[in-house]
Parts: C-alpha cells; sequence; structure tokens
C-alpha cells in the first residue's frame, strides 16, 4: 500500500532571492511522495516511524547537467590546495577490531526515465545528508563496448541504448558489489560522442553512502540485492522528452531529427517496456524529482537512522583487549645494543633539543628501515664480476617496494627510506583523532597505482593502542595489497598497539626500534616519547594531545 502526503504536511524551506527553478510536472501535483510498505511488518529498516534530525536546507535546485562523458565521483566534505585535496570531515572505522569490515556502505538505487532528473535528486540527497565521504555511480558509465557495426548504428541514431542489453551488467555487479563492501574500484569512463569507453578508467574509493542512479538501476536481480534504499524518480514523459532535446543537441553535438527519431524508436518504448514496471519494486516514488522536497526530507531521514545504528567504537575496544598476551610472533625488535639504548636516551628526554632530536631520530630511522628490508623475499642471482667470475648474490622476488606514511609523523621517515630504496614510490595517508568520539577518522589518501602488486612499508613514528594503524592496514587491504606484503614499521610501540595489529592482521609484520609496555588513560606511551610530530616540526603541543592514533 502507498502513502500519500500532501506539501503542506511538511515545512518547506524558502527560496532565497534570485534562486532558478527546474521545470517541474504539473501532472500529480496533489502528491509529494509515495512510500512502499513491505508486507513483512515493520522491520528495524522500516520507514513507518523515522527518528528527528536536525534538518539541512535542500537548494531549491541545481544547474542542468553539461557533460559528454559519464560521471561517477566521490563527494566528500574537502580543502583544496596546489598539491592536496584534505578532507574536513574524516571517515570513522569501517572495520571492527578484528580488521574486518563491519560496516558496510548503506545504498541508494534512484531509478527513473532518461532525463527524469536523477542526478539532480542525488546531488540534492547528497547536499541534505551532510556526511562524508559519499560516492555518486552513474549507470552511464557501465556501457558495453561496442563493436564497429553497433558503433556505426549508434552514429545513426539506429542503436538502443535504453534496452537492458546495452549495460554491462556483469561488471557493474562486480564494482557496486565491491564498493559496498568497503573496496577500492576502478570506474570506466564513457563518451557519449565517440560511444566508446576512455582509456583511463576512474579510481573511487570510501564510500559511507553510495547512490546509484540508472534508468535501469531496478532491471536486475543481483543489483537489486545490493540496494539498501530503492528510489523511482517520476517526471511527467512531456518534461523527459523536453529535457532530452536539450542535453542531445546542445552537449552531445546531434540534430534534432536524430533525437526525437531515437526518442520515438528506442526511449518511449524502452521506458514503457523495462523502466516504468520496476516502480513495483521501489521503496519510494518521487514525483517532480528535485523539486519535491518533502521526499528528499523523507529519504535523509532514513539514510541518517540507518547510518547511526551502524555506528562502531575501536579505539575503546582496543583498549581493553589482548592484556597479558605475549608479544606475537610477527614482530621483531631491533637489537638493543649500546648505541640503540643510548639514541633512545636522548630522543625520550624531555630536554633534548629540536637539532639533537631530529639528527638520532633519523639515525633510528635508517637502521630501523634496513633492520625491516632484511625481512623482505629474496632470491638467489648470479651476476659476473669485473674480473670475470660469477657471484652468488641475492635480488629481490617481488616486483617492487612501495613506502606508505601515516601523516604526518610518519612522514619523517620517508627520507630515510629514500636513502635505502633507490626511486622508491611513495603514499600517504591522513588519519587524525576526532577528539568528539575519540576514535580515528581517515581524511586524505593518495597511493600509487597499482600497489596491490608490492610490498608495502608502511610507516608510522608511534604507535600506541593501534588504532591509526589499524585504519591505514585496513586501507591498504581494501587496495588489494597482500596482508602478508605489508610491513608495519615504527620507532616507538606501545604492546597494546603491537597486539591490536597482529590480532586484527597476523600476517603484517610488526618492526620497530623498542615496546613500552604501558598506555595511560589518554592513550600516551608510557614511559614514551612525547608528541613525536611536535618534537620533530618544532610545532606546539595542544592540551589534549595524543600519540599518531
Amino acid at each position: 500500500m502507498a502513502m500519500k502526503m500532501n506539501q503542506n504536511d511538511v515545512q518547506m524551506p524558502q527560496k532565497e532571492d534570485g534562486e532558478k527553478e527546474d521545470d517541474r510536472s504539473m501532472s500529480r501535483s496533489d502528491r509529494s511522495v509515495q512510500v512502499k510498505r513491505k508486507s513483512s511488518g515493520s522491520g528495524d529498516d522500516s520507514l513507518g516511524s523515522l527518528p528527528k534530525h536536525p534538518r539541512c536546507p535542500l537548494t531549491p535546485s541545481l544547474s542542468p547537467r553539461k557533460r559528454t562523458t559519464s560521471q561517477s565521483k566521490t563527494e566528500p566534505p574537502l580543502l583544496r590546495t596546489n598539491k592536496r585535496t584534505i578532507y574536513t570531515a574524516g571517515r570513522p572505522p569501517w572495520y571492527n577490531v578484528t580488521g574486518t569490515t563491519f560496516k558496510e556502505a548503506f545504498v541508494i538505487g534512484l531509478c527513473g526515465g532518461s532525463a527524469s532528473g536523477k542526478t539532480t535528486v542525488a546531488n540534492k540527497i547528497i547536499e541534505a545528508l551532510d556526511v562524508p565521504w559519499v560516492v555518486l555511480l552513474s549507470m552511464d558509465s557501465f556501457y558495453k563496448v561496442l563493436t564497429k557495426d553497433e558503433q556505426e548504428l549508434a552514429a545513426k541514431n539506429e542503436y538502443n541504448f535504453d534496452h537492458p542489453e546495452a549495460f554491462d551488467f556483469e561488471l557493474l555487479v562486480t564494482v557496486l558489489r565491491k564498493l559496498k563492501k568497503g573496496k577500492s574500484i576502478k570506474v570506466p569512463v564513457y563518451d557519449f560522442t565517440s560511444h566508446c569507453r576512455r582509456k583511463e578508467w576512474k579510481t573511487v574509493y570510501g564510500a559511507n553512502v553510495v547512490i546509484f542512479e540508472g534508468i535501469l538501476a531496478f532491471a536486475n536481480k543481483e543489483l537489486l540485492k545490493l540496494l539498501d534504499m530503492k528510489v523511482f524518480v517520476d517526471t511527467d514523459s512531456d518534461i523527459r522528452l523536453v529535457r532530452r532535446l536539450k542535453r542531445d543537441i546542445s552537449d552531445r553535438g546531434r540534430d534534432i531529427n536524430g533525437v526525437i527519431k531515437q526518442y520515438n524508436k528506442f526511449v518511449k518504448p524502452s521506458f514503457e517496456q523495462y523502466i516504468e514496471p520496476t516502480v513495483q519494486v521501489a521503496d519510494i516514488v518521487v514525483p517532480r524529482g528535485g523539486e519535491n522536497f518533502v521526499a528528499l526530507d523523507l529519504i535523509v531521514q532514513h539514510v541518517h537512522s540507518q547510518l547511526e545504528k551502524r555506528e562502531i567504537t575501536v579505539r575503546s575496544a582496543l583498549a581493553s583487549a589482548h592484556q597479558g598476551q605475549p608479544l606475537p610472533k610477527t614482530l621483531s625488535v631491533l637489537e638493543s645494543t649500546p648505541q640503540v639504548r643510548g639514541m633512545h636516551t636522548i630522543i625520550r628526554n624531555k630536554d633534548t633539543n629540536r637539532d639533537e632530536f631530529i639528527f638520532y631520530s633519523k639515525r633510528l630511522m635508517r637502521l630501523l628501515i634496513e633492520h625491516a628490508l632484511s625481512f623482505l623475499p629474496l632470491k638467489p642471482v648470479q651476476v659476473e664480476t669485473p674480473q670475470g667470475s660469477i657471484y652468488e648474490g641475492k635480488r629481490l622476488s617481488g616486483k617492487r617496494i612501495t613506502g606508505v606514511s601515516i601523516l604526518r609523523a610518519g612522514e619523517t621517515m620517508e627520507q630515510a627510506l629514500m636513502h635505502v630504496c633507490k626511486d622508491i614510490r611513495l603514499g600517504k595517508i591522513l588519519i587524525q583523532t576526532n577528539h568528539d568520539t575519540g576514535e580515528p577518522e581517515l581524511h586524505y589518501l593518495r597511493l600509487p597505482k597499482d600497489i596491490s602488486e608490492d610490498y608495502v612499508i608502511l610507516m608510522d613514528s608511534t604507535v600506541s593502542t593501534g588504532a591509526a594503524a589499524l585504519m591505514a592496514v585496513r586501507v591498504l587491504l581494501d587496495h588489494d595489497v597482500q596482508e602478508d606484503k605489508i610491513f608495519l614499521l615504527s620507532l616507538l610501540m606501545a604492546e597494546m598497539g603491537v597486539h591490536s595489529v597482529a590480532y586484527a592482521f597476523p600476517k603484517v609484520r610488526i618492526i620497530t626500534t623498542a615496546v613500552d609496555k604501558k598506555v595511560n588513560n589518554e592513550f600516551h606511551i608510557i614511559p614514551g616519547i612525547g608528541n613525536f610530530g611536535d618534537r620533530y616540526f618544532g610545532t606546539d603541543t595542544p592540551s589534549d594531545w595524543t600519540e599518531s592514533d
């Protein structure tokens, strides 16, 4: 049964002066939203009773989209600089203390006819949700690669792009399933002018919410299983035709006769046969698209309620786990020679000046990295010496080594790594503690291409609870790096952090110069080294400082 709501039932946001409106349907003006109740009863996912959330303003309209290629993208809050993009709202943990993905992305499916306003609705939902790490995945990206004959038909407007056979559903299901599980994915870019996929695919990673939109978003059974919420955008057919004419003529360089011919021959019949019937599986039907603020509010409230149910805590659980356990076999501590102990004495001393702190920290970093390289697998090789003799030697058996630093303190170890490994590739991960929740949050990520094939040296200056290290390892695994190819390096670790990482990822090699036994109530290592980043970079330490975790 469908529930009807009038616009007067919910207070509508006021328009600002000068704001433009999209075309809106004059039909069905008495309906704002239809909500379909499942016959299975009032479960946790029911839309019947929703908690009240602070309402984010919904802007009345966005400018019509103008594009010649498919769009699939991430929409996080961010701050752009010349060299970096910093996410101002971090991504909280999406895994539990065992390191396995616990919190899947919430996937919203948007279906509707061509030019019905699906992308506008998607963007309005993104604006109103006001949550970090939202991914917009467009079905347009997954058109099949056309044969030469099919390309000739497409050039003459004789190819049906609105038929299910036009889409690569196998690739689409694979990509959406991986994205829902938190994995890094590659999305094809389809060029509507040349009717082919571009060579470069887009890499998408890190979704709290995925908005998947397409004309046949509900036409595949496997796709439907991946959708947590199904929304059908219902727009009058005359308005859809006008929008399609404007888009295809101005943005895709097609003539009016060809567009009308294609619409009558393919678009309209496909809508009636394949798209319109799928309204039966929708949870919500949204008439008039992006102008229906009542429907958008209902969607946003439901998504917020579902995200709240999925919140998890990691650091507090780590602090109470693994107490009294023996140190794992995957841990390797640099031999505490008089030289090593002497350098620790200097950098642990609160009265050591910054120059000496940096100098002896760098010495320790170099020793640590040299020690870590001895754990890389080597294969026997023969080389000929200048004297013409054969020398039985060793060489790295893998493809290459990549260094990844956990910003900011882990970045101090990059120079030592580059001095030891020539032409090494570097990546960076910024993880910071949310002082309201106490949880680590992912803010920034830059990894080299094809990192899945590499041995990865993950660097952080100190590890206390292991919460940041746990997140960084999870990020690498989400990018298909093999667990046994990850080496976590740190100048100083607490036993708690060692246990946390080893328990979650038993194949990760953990290498450090020293392990301290205690972590206090503020998660500081005891006796510790202080805030390494502030001492190294000469910045002031806030009163509530934490280690890199």
